[in-house]
């Protein structure tokens, strides 16, 4: 029972400083500005950890590299933790784990946002946060924008991307399953 308490507290924090480094990182592909309240909470709560990695990842291409591995890095080292503390590990499979996590937490955050906009349609449009959300979406919602058309003036492109998403999560899961 207390092992299950820990990995709880462990996986949550995780997910969330795995989470706040992700949108660090999407927000600069994307090159959106956070909203004041959104973008000081992701940078003081990241800060810590991306400020030493970017001596030694720098940033190229316009990306936030150290905001991605630091994401990674969080994803293995709540792994390691989580196993660790049981038993002794092999630390292939762990990286690939940690590997599979992340890639999860990716596809898991694309599709929170998603939902979130859909609730911002149909909840208040013109909410503080909703253009934010908005243009966090907008590279995966555009190409399918173009595919997919309107029906009865309603835009399915999420549905779709909602739904490519989860095939994409389950290939990659796939692919990582071959390879352990």
């Amino acid at each position: 029972m207390l092992h299950s308490i820990f990995v709880l507290i462990v996986d949550t924090i995780a997910s969330v400083l795995a989470g706040v480094l992700l949108l660090r990182f999407w927000t600069q592909v994307v090159q959106v500005r956070p909203p004041a309240s959104v973008g000081q909470f992701v940078f003081q709560l990241s800060d810590w950890l991306v400020k030493p990695l970017r001596r030694v990842l720098p940033g190229v291409g316009g990306y936030d590299w150290a905001s991605l591995f630091g994401a990674f890095l969080i994803v293995l080292l709540s792994i390691i933790a989580n196993v660790g503390i049981s038993s002794g590990f092999a630390f292939q499979p762990i990286v690939l784990f940690a590997l599979l996590r992340f890639s999860q937490w990716i596809f898991y955050g694309f599709i929170a946002t998603l939902i979130i906009e859909a609730i911002f349609s149909w909840v208040n449009p013109y909410a503080p946060l909703a253009p934010f959300v908005r243009a966090l979406n907008e590279p995966l919602l555009r190409p399918l924008r173009r595919v997919v058309p309107l029906i009865g003036n309603i835009d399915l492109s999420p549905l779709v991307a909602l739904i490519l998403l989860q095939i994409a999560a389950r290939v990659v899961e796939s692919l990582i399953f071959m390879l352990l």
